[in-house]
């Protein structure tokens, strides 16, 4: 090809996708944005309720201090605000750019964004108020899911919009996962919500929206952006796209299953649990499936992790989903569960799936979208390499400590000889260190608050280039040939 007619295509591709981005700016900016200020929020809920293991006759002169409503509260804003909004904005970002059209719907998305922001309001004051419905991850009142709700289904009706147009035939993986994720996501809110629950039905229904609202609404979404970014990163296609889709259709079979393995021991049926650990067992398929993927895709440019702040954060996360999941299957059998069930190591596994795994991803995701939708660098390295090892220490030691603690636990319980006390008081120590753990991640998120907010207002002096943790040679992250990759338009070229 004559280098001009080169150079003429790559200006017209480059003109492109600022067309493309420069169409999501707005809503992604506002759902990122509004994610980050309920992360905030959850962030101080989450110390107070910590710091109250070790200190419990702290701040309970108000009713709406107290543990039992500033932790719901805390998991609430976690999961509907800061996951859910900050997935939403990644996602919208990713939809555009994977099928090459300008994003349709933006009303609906920024009316999405107000109505949800309205929702979490609501269930944020309607928890530490006292109004809770006492369902574990549906705690807010019926009125916050009354917002919530129809700016989800405005959310699908945006990407539905924007498919239509689409301008590609191929859907590349990426899109699977994050259209799945729309149509999954309010069909479990609408489901949990349905009057039509009591007794022990309601608690098979609460643990199959739990786990599903992981699995099958922030996993998809999660995946999606680390099957974009690290080959987009690094400069090469996917490895395997059968893979790929056979990860996809084995979480989407395997998966919906897996959540009455919390109700081990509990009064349901044992055929219930017993299918539900089968599931859990056989979801190791789609997480080796994704794992050696990914490594496969990576392989040769582990390197790169040191430069690229997006890298970093994705491979982290990427890493901490397999972990995580393999580590719920062997979890949900029930010699293990004898152990662990009602212990520190359940919250130690939470974390390291909605944390590790998936916060991890979108801060990675949204070092590399925000740049692009407001044509602004970020503006300090040095802040940015503080982000991650606060949160990424910090979530390694919170995380390590209850799952030892949680196993001293759970054998010290099986222990007719131990006083309940004294494993009360041996379990002291590692809620120190859960502590020490969370605020070093707190720290790590109002430092990327500042950033977001640095960025969004165009702060800063001009950058010339990427913003990496260190100078990267000149050729590190040139993208190669990459002729010979199926769907090329959907690789990394975009």
């Amino acid at each position: 090809m004559p280098e001009s007619s080169a150079s003429s295509d790559g200006t017209l591709e480059a003109n492109w996708r600022r067309t493309v981005d420069r169409s999501t700016k707005w809503p992604v900016i506002a759902f990122i944005a509004s994610g980050t200020f309920w992360l905030l929020v959850g962030s101080v809920l989450a110390i107070i309720a910590s710091l109250k293991f070790n200190m419990p006759d702290w701040l309970v002169q108000q009713g709406w201090l107290t543990f039992g409503r500033v932790r719901p509260a805390h998991l609430n804003t976690v999961i509907y605000g800061w996951i859910s909004m900050t997935g939403v904005g990644v996602a919208t970002w990713l939809w555009a750019r994977l099928l090459k059209t300008r994003l349709r719907g933006q009303g609906l998305l920024l009316t999405s964004v107000g109505l949800w922001n309205v929702g979490m309001v609501i269930g944020t004051i309607g928890i530490l108020a006292g109004y809770s419905r006492a369902i574990e991850w549906v705690e807010m009142p019926l009125l916050a899911f009354a917002f919530i709700v129809p700016a989800m289904a405005m959310v699908t009706a945006a990407f539905l919009l924007t498919l239509r147009e689409r301008r590609v035939h191929h859907l590349f993986i990426s899109v699977w996962y994050t259209g799945a994720a729309m149509l999954w996501g309010p069909f479990l809110v609408i489901a949990i919500l349905l009057p039509i629950y009591s007794g022990v039905p309601e608690s098979t229904a609460n643990w199959w929206y739990a786990h599903n609202i992981l699995g099958l609404w922030i996993t998809p979404i999660a995946l999606a952006a680390a099957y974009y970014l690290i080959p987009k990163v690094i400069g090469r296609p996917v490895y395997s796209y059968h893979l790929s889709y056979l990860g996809f259709w084995t979480l989407a079979l395997f998966y919906n299953w897996a959540g009455a393995h919390h109700l081990v021991g509990g009064p349901v049926p044992q055929w219930t649990t017993t299918v539900s650990i089968v599931f859990s067992m056989m979801m190791i398929i789609p997480v080796v499936v994704v794992a050696v993927n990914h490594h496969l895709t990576v392989v040769g440019h582990f390197k790169k992790v040191i430069y690229s702040p997006t890298l970093r954060f994705v491979v982290f996360g990427a890493m901490s989903y397999t972990a995580v999941s393999l580590q719920g299957s062997f979890q949900s059998l029930r010699a293990w569960q004898e152990i662990t069930h009602f212990t520190q190591y359940t919250i130690a596994h939470s974390h390291l799936g909605v944390y590790a795994f998936a916060t991890m991803i979108l801060f990675g995701a949204t070092y590399y979208i925000m740049p692009r939708v407001m044509e602004w660098e970020w503006e300090s390295p040095r802040l940015v390499s503080i982000h991650f090892w606060t949160t990424g220490l910090g979530i390694g030691i919170y995380i390590t400590a209850l799952f030892i603690g949680g196993v001293i636990q759970g054998l010290q319980l099986l222990d007719p000889d131990v006083a309940f006390l004294q494993i009360v008081e041996d379990l002291k120590p590692w809620f120190w260190v859960r502590s020490v753990g969370g605020t070093l991640m707190t720290i790590g998120h109002f430092v990327f608050a500042y950033l977001l907010y640095r960025i969004i207002m165009r702060q800063g002096a001009p950058q010339t280039g990427p913003t990496y943790f260190r100078p990267a040679p000149e050729d590190m992250f040139r993208s190669r040939n990459t002729e010979s990759a199926p769907a090329l338009d959907e690789q990394p070229g975009l």
